[in-house]
């Protein structure tokens, strides 16, 4: 019997190891052709530096915006009914789904010069399209709701128990959420953070629509490997590795954070 079950595992391995190679080759290939040039010749080309500071500081941004405006979104979607709540929830999580150049297009529809809000934003002396503003408004368009998903379901899982023990102690609805709720599910938000941070890192149809690939003012790190492989592939290489090495940091920290979820 036992002898049976374990060839019956061939029918599994094969195509196993099939789709795994299909994933682990690349990545092998990038570490494989990243081992030739020199690492900390990176940061001394201008053009890769510049894209890696913008990456850095536009994404910890738009996280940091999709986490104050997505908190309070989340919460109210996990824990108060209201009419209309599936529609939201719905949009919320389409940009997920979204193709990256239906993005782009909806972002300059909505906030482009000729744009819904172009006008307004105008009248204000605001133009988003083409601006570094305008990487951070797609990285909160495409990143933030990995944040809103995240942090509703953990929300959601927080025993209704705890929040009618708050209210019989005379708790308010904002000391509830600030002293009970944000604790409560704060493994969810700061595992939704991370998310948020890494796909925003990592964004680039919506961004080269919207924002462009200007040098020194738009162009992150993967705009920057696009770029760099019509002329310069080894920049374009280590650029890749890159950012492999901090998704793959990023990865093992929400693998944790699952690890620490499952215990409470």
């Amino acid at each position: 019997m036992k002898k049976s079950g374990e060839n019956s595992l061939w029918f599994l391995a094969v195509p196993a190891f099939l789709f795994t190679l299909l994933v682990g080759l690349p990545i092998f290939a990038i570490l494989l052709e990243s081992f030739g040039p020199d690492l900390l010749g990176l940061f001394s080309d201008p053009q890769a530096k510049a894209a890696l500071n913008i990456s850095l500081w536009t994404t910890s941004l738009s996280t940091a915006a999709a986490v104050f405006t997505g908190t309070p979104l989340a919460y109210a979607l996990a824990r108060i009914n209201f009419r209309g709540k599936a529609w939201i929830e719905l949009l919320i999580d389409l940009p997920i789904v979204l193709p990256p150049s239906v993005a782009g297009l909806g972002l300059l529809l909505a906030f482009g010069r000729r744009g819904l809000l172009g006008g307004a934003l105008e009248v204000l002396g605001i133009s988003l399209p083409f601006s570094t503003a305008a990487v951070i408004v797609a990285q909160v368009f495409v990143a933030g709701p990995l944040f809103v998903r995240a942090a509703r379901i953990g929300f959601a899982s927080i025993d209704r128990q705890l929040e009618e023990a708050a209210h019989t102690e005379g708790a308010s609805q904002w000391q509830l959420f600030r002293f009970v709720m944000i604790p409560a599910a704060f493994p969810a938000l700061l595992s939704g953070a991370l998310l948020c941070w890494a796909r925003a890192l990592g964004e680039f149809g919506a961004t080269i629509l919207f924002a462009g690939n200007l040098i020194g003012r738009t162009q992150t790190m993967p705009l920057a490997i696009y770029g760099a492989l019509e002329g310069n592939r080894e920049v374009a290489s280590l650029l890749s590795l890159l950012l492999l090495i901090v998704s793959a940091a990023f990865l093992v920290l929400l693998r944790r954070l699952e690890r620490i979820r499952g215990r409470v």
